[in-house]
């Protein structure tokens, strides 16, 4: 496009710092956000600096295109989604000043994510009170462009409250700092000319003169009406004039964000969280009201879909206990028993009046029921936070002096409660994979109202969504009157699609009856048709000011208001997701469906290096490298792909899709954690080795692929002769062979066991043979071909160690496991191999044995891909778990020396699909007189073959560095999986023990 490149042109010839992006595969991915529209823009810049907005603003001029400013891209409504040109903020500009304690400010750049804010002033004993769900990903910018608020704003506001100052480009190139003034200030710069000049004279004409009107029209609610908030810029009491307001909500419409300066708060040392259980979410819902009054900082409600989709979530072992036992339903839990987490009653005894905790829903304390266990309909999670634990027993005790109308349990951990938060953080995304086709959709998903009015709208709201035959979660910010409604709908069916308008202007009108606002949180986005509506006579002046600050409508056009004479985009106007999702043929809509299903709320965009989810993104902060990036091009591809005959620019593109699709599937390391930590179980590994299958099968494979599909069969052979292979291996002539040809380097020495310290092998015939008692002590160790080939010693001390736990150990001695072929999209050979294995080891677990494994990464392929291929699934225990039982049972020995503390390290793999798996090895190695602390850690880099790759040297050493390099300063460290030992050991030097292996060393004495 020629606007294009003339603006890449002059931005290239001013200097600009950052980077830009124009391909088919960099739109697609940024076309999606988190709401159910699909808009590609022209081209997406990255700055660098705040120099580079300015560059960037005045390059723009002449050339037709808009501007549309991106942070965290978790919109539900299309906020930052247009046409023309996005700047995406987060990939660069994610700087944080310094911290000024005697004024409690800080600066930040608009990428910024609020969870890597909180982690910089932890150590300050300060945070940044609005708390939005989405706080691994979301920005300061993306939040001062919606006024973000979340949790607790009840007692702590909103994004806009914490505004010191803003640094910020104008439409017109000029850059411009907006801080609070006196009127008399204000009325000094209108008097000049230019821009900043006739935005100051409309703002100030607009507050003075239409003060009553403003007073009148905006509610008094603490979610008020945003985008263009008149009724805070102009305080007249204490003749505070602030334009920050204004742009606080304005979703980038009226300037771009250059700089934020926040004032930030004290963070409570304490807090306590109430979780209460009923069985009518009407209920529920009214007992909000009788709650608030015991004052606590947030009650959030959660309805049963939310409950439902959560129990099939990974989050669900670590937060089931807590919530009451058997939680499906009200009243089995009991009040005398505190568990592991501090969860049980108050510290004081309850009175005949309170209700009890974990009492029958609306049963008090000493009087009996005569009715049935109520199956669970809702949750209202109460928390109260302070410096000082006597402030929130007094919270506590009033909440139970009110009496809840549901069963109490009170959870004082700060860890457990920050597992119920995440469960409670979670609950968008786990609505959109309730099942079958229909997810449950944002558009009518920030409704507020004045709280006391929540449960008559709520009862009607669910009544209009029941009259369209409609199912729904329901979930949010009870105490502040903000529910987030999700309508379960398949977009793909245009008879579902055409429910969004009919919906949206009931649902518009039945909260203007009620006092309330269609957009309480998220912003406005793409909704603001409904605008006139909630603002009423104040609308022409919204019109104004958007043509005050942005006269020629360039800032993110469309959304919020337009310049008279100009249209806002209407809800049914904007294309969506689900119109090109109708058009893929359902072959490559089964096997790409978790693509699909991505919803877009991008937990893969997690900021923390910690996290398992996603390596390749945290290296390298591009979209396209993410699962939701991957997810987007996939489906972009099987579009194009299932036309049968497309045209010649249909075929152009699908082909350049395909490229870019393959090329962004080549840095995914097939981890996992996507298959799980996702909310929507977006499950790339899978769709890549589909992909491969499909990609691979119209082109010519490379000599890489055919060479390496042989791997496992070549160790065999190596194992033979480990000697002769090391040597022919490590000579240099091999390794510029290797490099040459196969594009591998620094791959491992072989390292066998010797076959005399190694078990029997394991048969049926030889299990049906022992005596039933006999069969009930065996173990099969399945040896997996990359730890017999590289560490077998590991093999060998796990037979010794768990034959001392008093087990009889057997093995499966090595066989390919075809992990490589899965990943090379050579399905058909791998579904031999995975039958193969699967009936090998489902004729042992059929016989009661258990089986182990020493490599968790290949041990799970039992219930991953093996599974995936044959249906079936066999549970391979984690040794962890094995001696753990051992120890629990005292059948562990008693160790012979000691070892000094270790730091414990996770695989990733392992991470996703076991996550218990750590702190059961510290309990086993406990048992040994091992102290090992487990360390959170993400990917190493290594990732089987990935990281031997030299295409992937600097994306796998930046990997390592996030996270293991910090974790691996010394030989203090254990680490469960083949390839971080691998990777440790070439990086650092330093080879970690396997957990099993210093387990058998302090036995060995």
């Amino acid at each position: 496009m020629a606007a294009v490149a003339n603006l890449l042109r002059r931005l290239d010839q001013a200097g600009f710092s950052g980077d830009a992006e124009d391909g088919i595969g960099a739109r697609q991915v940024a076309s999606t956000d988190n709401s159910i529209y699909q808009v590609r823009p022209t081209a997406i810049l990255y700055p660098c600096r705040g120099d580079d907005v300015t560059l960037l603003v005045r390059a723009l001029a002449d050339t037709g295109l808009s501007l549309t400013a991106r942070g965290g891209n978790t919109g539900t409504n299309g906020q930052s989604l247009n046409d023309g040109i996005i700047v995406d903020f987060a990939r660069h500009m994610r700087g944080i000043g310094a911290f000024d304690p005697d004024t409690d400010t800080i600066t930040v750049e608009p990428g910024v994510v609020l969870d890597q804010l909180n982690a910089f002033l932890k150590p300050h004993g300060r945070f940044f009170p609005p708390m939005v769900s989405t706080a691994s990903r979301a920005t300061i910018g993306g939040m001062v462009a919606t006024d973000a608020s979340g949790k607790g704003s009840r007692r702590w506001g909103k994004t806009s409250d914490y505004l010191v100052a803003l640094d910020v480009t104008l439409s017109d190139g000029t850059p411009w700092r907006v801080e609070p003034m006196t009127r008399a200030e204000a009325e000094a710069i209108a008097a000049g000319s230019g821009i900043v000049a006739d935005i100051h004279r409309e703002a100030l004409r607009i507050v003075t003169s239409r003060a009553d009107d403003i007073a009148a029209i905006f509610p008094d609610m603490n979610r008020g009406l945003t985008g263009y908030n008149l009724q805070k810029t102009w305080d007249a009491a204490a003749d505070r004039f602030f334009l920050g307001f204004l742009l606080a909500g304005s979703e980038g419409t009226l300037a771009i964000t250059r700089s934020i300066t926040l004032r930030v708060a004290h963070k409570p040392k304490k807090r306590a969280l109430a979780v209460i259980r009923y069985a009518a979410f009407d209920t529920a819902m009214r007992d909000v009201q009788r709650l608030i009054a015991a004052d606590p900082v947030a009650i959030e409600i959660l309805d049963d879909k939310v409950l439902g989709v959560a129990r099939s979530d990974i989050i669900w072992s670590s937060v089931e206990g807590l919530l009451g036992g058997a939680s499906d339903v009200v009243g089995k839990s009991d009040p005398a028993q505190p568990d592991q987490h501090g969860a049980g009653p108050l510290p004081h005894p309850t009175t005949q009046s309170e209700y009890a905790v974990g009492g029958r829903v609306g049963e008090r304390a000493g009087t009996a029921s005569s009715s049935e266990d109520q199956t669970l309909a809702a949750m209202n999670f109460v928390e109260f936070a302070a410096d000082d634990n006597a402030t929130i027993d007094a919270g506590l005790a009033a909440l139970t002096a009110i009496g809840p109308q549901g069963d109490m349990r009170i959870i004082r951990d700060d860890a457990a409660i920050g597992q119920l938060w995440t469960l409670r953080e979670k609950s968008v995304g786990l609505l959109a994979r309730l099942g079958g086709a229909r997810q449950g959709i944002p558009f009518v998903e920030d409704t507020a109202v004045p709280p006391e009015k929540l449960a008559d709208f709520v009862a009607e709201f669910r009544a209009l969504l029941d009259g369209h035959g409609l199912n729904y979660g329901m979930f949010g910010h009870a105490d502040v009157g903000c529910l987030h409604v999700r309508p379960f709908l398949d977009l793909r069916d245009p008879a579902q699609a055409a429910l969004i308008r009919p919906i949206s202007d009931e649902v518009a009108r039945l909260t203007k009856a009620y006092g309330g606002l269609l957009w309480g949180e998220h912003g406005r986005g793409y909704r603001g048709e409904f605008s006139p509506l909630f603002f009423g006579s104040l609308y022409p002046e919204l019109q104004s000011l958007k043509a005050a600050f942005d006269p020629h409508n360039r800032f993110n056009p469309g959304k919020l208001a337009a310049p008279a004479g100009q249209p806002v985009d209407r809800i049914d106007g904007v294309p969506l997701r689900g119109e090109a999702d109708r058009q893929i043929d359902p072959a490559r809509a089964k096997d790409f469906d978790r693509a699909v299903a991505c919803n877009g709320n991008g937990a893969c965009f997690a900021w923390d290096s910690l996290d398992v989810m996603c390596p390749s993104y945290k290296a390298t902060r591009d979209r396209a490298q993410s699962p939701k990036g991957r997810a987007s091009l996939l489906r972009a591809w099987a579009r194009l792909d299932s036309i049968a005959q497309p045209s010649p620019a249909e075929a152009a593109e699908r082909d350049a899709l395909a490229a870019d699709t393959h090329a962004s599937l080549a840095t995914c390391l097939s981890c996992k954690a996507c298959t799980t930590l996702c909310p929507v179980k977006v499950d790339v590994p899978v769709m890549k080795s589909r992909f491969a299958e499909r990609h691979w099968a119209k082109r010519p494979r490379p000599l890489r692929h055919r060479v390496v599909a042989q791997m496992e069969s070549m160790l065999a052979a190596a194992r033979a002769m480990p000697g002769l292979a090391n040597r022919v291996a490590d000579s240099e002539r091999a390794h510029a062979a290797l490099e040459r040809t196969l594009g591998y380097v620094d791959l491992p020495p072989f390292a066998v066991a010797d076959p005399g310290t190694l078990p029997p092998v394991a048969s049926p015939a030889k299990l049906k043979a022992l005596p039933a008692e006999e069969r009930a002590r065996v173990v099969v160790l399945v040896e997996d071909s990359f730890t017999a080939s590289f560490d077998g010693p590991v093999i060998a001390a796990a037979a010794r160690v768990l034959t001392a736990c008093g087990y009889r150990v057997l093995r499966l001695p090595p066989r390919s496991n075809g992990k490589v072929l899965y990943l090379l999209g050579l399905r058909t050979r791998f579904a031999r191999i995975a039958r193969r294995r699967m009936a090998e080891a489902r004729a042992l677990a059929d016989l009661g044995v258990r089986l182990t494994g020493p490599d968790a990464a290949t041990a799970l392929m039992f219930g991953q891909e093996f599974a995936e291929m044959t249906g079936d699934s066999v549970d391979v225990t984690g040794l962890e778990t094995l001696i753990a039982e051992a120890v629990s049972h005292g059948r562990a020995p008693t160790a012979t020396q000691t070892v000094p503390a270790q730091r414990l390290l996770g695989h990733c793999t392992e991470q996703a699909l076991r996550p218990q798996a750590l702190a059961t090895w510290a309990q086993a190695l406990a048992g040994f007189g091992i102290t090992a602390t487990p360390i959170k850690t993400g990917c190493c880099g290594m990732a089987g073959l990935f990281g031997h790759e030299a295409a992937n040297q600097k994306l796998s050493r930046d990997i390592f560095a996030l996270s293991w390099a910090d974790a691996t300063q010394d030989d203090a460290m254990l680490a469960t999986g083949f390839s971080c030992r691998c990777q440790t050991k070439r990086l650092t030097g330093r080879r970690p023990l396997h957990p099993v292996e210093l387990i058998d060393r302090v036995l060995a004495g």
